[in-house]
């Protein structure tokens, strides 16, 4: 099975936006950040379906893939947060569930010699929060006249994503029968 794949090169794509993505947004260009997020969204939801439809797995898109989420969510989480469009406590929740994650899964992998952490529906679902929560950044400060985000966005994402958490650690707990 070769590397070079079509779910890997979505998943590099999407790597190559992020730095580009970025850029847009320091530079005020709203619209191009915009589209580039939707890009990286997609290329992220069609990498997974390819990947399964046409059995391109491979350990480099196992590793990859999680690693491009987590540098486009953090980074605009981060970004979104200095730029006053988030609450600063949101993107500390959501940071910092990505590190403990993050953190676990490698004292995971030295007790248990394992680097394979399947996710988690609500692992999936927080994900899919945040990126719903960015997503409507992006598309409100578009807009001639932006509204507020609605705060049941703001908690709900920041409850799941911090709940989720929790169910990482209990899973890593169980795994390393700690529990």
């Amino acid at each position: 099975m070769t590397v070079f794949n079509i779910p890997n090169t979505l998943t590099i794509i999407r790597i190559v936006i992020i730095p580009v993505f970025i850029t847009m947004i320091i530079y005020n260009r709203y619209n191009y950040a915009l589209s580039l997020f939707v890009i990286a969204a997609l290329t992220d939801a069609f990498d997974g379906l390819f990947a399964r439809l046409t059995n391109q797995k491979t350990r480099l898109g196992t590793f990859l893939d999680p690693l491009a989420d987590k540098f486009l969510l953090v980074t605009s989480f981060i970004l979104f947060a200095v730029y006053g469009w988030i609450p600063k406590w949101l993107a500390i929740t959501v940071i910092s569930r990505d590190l403990i994650v993050v953190i676990g899964w490698f004292l995971l992998y030295l007790i248990t010699h394992n680097s394979i952490i399947e996710p988690v529906l609500l692992g999936k679902t927080a994900i899919a929060l945040q990126v719903i929560t960015l997503a409507y950044v992006l598309i409100n400060i578009n807009l001639s006249s932006p509204r507020p985000i609605p705060d049941i966005l703001l908690f709900f994402t920041a409850a799941i994503t911090a709940i989720s958490g929790l169910q990482y650690i209990y899973k890593g707990f169980k795994l390393t029968n700690a529990f």
